[in-house]
């Protein structure tokens, strides 16, 4: 048995089936991710546009206020401040975007490096291996306070 894994090793290396399954968890974690991202953005998309709806309906609403001496609306002004907070929040999207797609790209980098090590060049004798994402971390917050908001 000894033999048999030493046969599926390169030198110095990993087995060869140990590679293989690493690669696969590594792919499906990036799949996870990406489909997270997709994830992510479908939501904040929607979400955007009900907070901007509903602040385009309280915005009309208070323009016919405005116009009626009689009437005062402090309700409506604390809407129209937490809608603008939501909005604010939303930006969390943008943070979250930007980790998930370093994760992702650093996980591809680890699987192409640990196929093209282990497995050696494919055919063409030139193995495709993605770049490392250039810096270790994209997003220097964690956490959302009104004003904080970095999004490169």
């Amino acid at each position: 048995m000894l033999a048999q894994e030493d046969a599926l090793s390169p030198p110095g290396g990993l087995p060869l089936l140990i590679a293989a399954d690493l690669q696969d968890d590594l792919m499906v974690a990036n799949n996870d991710l990406e489909r997270l991202q997709r994830l992510l953005s479908d939501a904040c998309d929607a979400l955007l546009t009900h907070f901007y709806g509903a602040t385009g309906e309280i915005n009309h609403v208070l323009h016919i206020v405005a116009s009626r001496p009689d009437v005062d609306a402090p309700g409506l002004h604390a809407a129209m401040q937490h809608l603008a907070g939501a909005i604010t929040a939303m930006q969390f999207q943008d943070m979250a975007s930007q980790l998930v797609g370093h994760t992702s790209r650093r996980l591809r980098n680890c699987a192409d490096r640990l196929a093209r090590d282990t497995m050696g060049d494919d055919e063409d004798g030139c193995a495709v291996v993605e770049a490392p994402p250039p810096r270790p971390n994209p997003v220097t917050q964690d956490e959302m306070d009104a004003g904080s908001i970095e999004l490169f």
